[in-house]
């Protein structure tokens, strides 16, 4: 077996913590759900993503950077399908803060969908040496996490379609028309703040990963 599948990540105490953290959370969420449907449909993306890093967390361990930002982005998911995104607390209080019309926290729940995966492509990408250039890699990350906030939207309106009434929570509208607009534009905003202040970062923590033989 090749020395950089078996060599020991340093970081692993803090990534099992935070795994056991994640795992704690969402059964915490699960359990004090509002409305169960629409906890499972917010919390689809955890349930897909922990598995995964952990089956690849040997042959293809991410930066500290990226392992960050997704525990930030499965915490904003999972608690937007606690409380759903038009009832939590903590939007209520931005909302009364900044004098807004409505619960303001689902954009951040966008916002971090376009933030975390447009990392999480800069890095696939950047490894893969898959793009050559920093401005062609910025420019189809982003295209990645539109095509993201495209399908999610979609997925959206597939829920409303087949279960009615029954898909209002998750859809988190409040009754405005230019929701699903707004929804793409903080995606698309949350991906350029990344590739903006993250990108030297990011190619950092990738250099000292290749330098240790952990990637």
């Amino acid at each position: 077996m090749s020395p950089m599948l078996t060599m020991t990540d340093p970081r692993r105490p803090w990534l099992i913590a935070a795994a056991l953290l994640l795992v704690s959370a969402l059964a915490w969420t699960g359990v004090h759900a509002g409305d169960r449907l629409t906890w499972l449909l917010e919390v689809f993306p955890v349930l897909i993503a922990l598995p995964l890093l952990a089956a690849t967390r040997q042959r293809y361990r991410l930066t500290t950077l990226l392992y960050v930002g997704i525990f930030w982005h499965a915490i904003v998911l999972m608690v937007g399908g606690q409380y759903t995104y038009a009832k939590v607390p903590l939007g209520f209080w931005v909302q009364d803060w900044l004098g807004l019309q409505r619960n303001p926290y689902d954009k951040l729940g966008h916002f971090m969908q376009g933030f975390v995966p447009a990392l999480v492509a800069r890095e696939i990408l950047l490894r893969g040496a898959h793009v050559q250039g920093s401005k062609m890699l910025a420019f189809l990350a982003l295209c990645v996490v539109m095509a993201i906030s495209a399908s999610y939207e979609l997925i959206e309106w597939a829920a409303a379609v087949l279960l009615g009434q029954g898909a209002d929570e998750f859809l988190g509208t409040q009754g405005d028309p230019w929701d699903t607009q707004s929804d793409m534009a903080f995606a698309g905003l949350g991906a350029i703040v990344a590739l903006t202040l993250f990108s030297r970062m990011q190619d950092r923590q990738i250099g000292r990963l290749r330098a240790s033989g952990l990637a």
